[in-house]
């Protein structure tokens, strides 16, 4: 058997084989899951528009670009029949410790918050992550709360909100997360 030698060429086809192999296989995977991955995330925000807005049998979506800017933010208006039963909001703020974090926030016709969900955040578990409702009770302060009335900031800032403890930055981001939601239904003719 004939000993072949390292070559600085046989070492960059070798490199490029294994990397073109590493490309297709990652490719490939990307194909097969982005569907069920793009279902799921789309079933999550369903099941959060159930949450946080009373039985509807209807959705009317409009997406509202924000009065200073930044990426749209989704207003479903959810009816019974022709009723308007309420508001479900899909927001967001990149002011969260870990970055940006998704909310969904329920808003009955009168304005007054009538639920919330966490959608998707990177807030650090243990601490920013309690802002979900399956880890504590942080988010039930806000429901049946009216943000004309309610001050959306944590009370280190002078606001309504007790704050996390030993998360104050994922505390503001969901309040911050919450007022722009606020503001989207009012900006589109919403809550008076």
């Amino acid at each position: 058997m004939a000993k072949t030698e390292s070559t600085f060429k046989n070492m960059v086809v070798t490199l490029l084989v294994i990397s073109l192999i590493a490309s297709l296989s990652l490719g490939a995977v990307y194909n097969l899951t982005k569907d069920p991955i793009a279902r799921a995330a789309e079933q999550k925000k369903e099941a959060a528009i159930k949450k946080v807005v009373p039985a509807f049998t209807r959705i009317e979506r409009e997406q509202i670009i924000p009065d200073e800017g930044g990426d749209p933010i989704l207003v479903n208006k959810a009816f019974s029949d022709t009723t308007l039963v309420g508001y479900a909001v899909e927001t967001y703020t990149d002011k969260g410790f870990g970055g940006r974090v998704l909310l969904m926030v329920g808003f009955l016709p009168d304005g007054t918050i009538s639920n919330t969900a966490v959608l998707r955040h990177t807030e650090t578990p243990g601490l920013g992550d309690k802002m979900d409702a399956s880890k504590s009770d942080f988010s039930k302060q806000f429901i049946s709360k009216n943000p004309a009335e309610f001050k959306l900031s944590v009370k280190k800032d002078g606001g309504d909100v007790d704050a996390i403890t030993a998360a104050t930055i994922s505390s503001r981001a969901f309040c911050d997360a919450v007022s722009r939601a606020y503001q989207a239904i009012h900006q589109q003719g919403g809550s008076k």
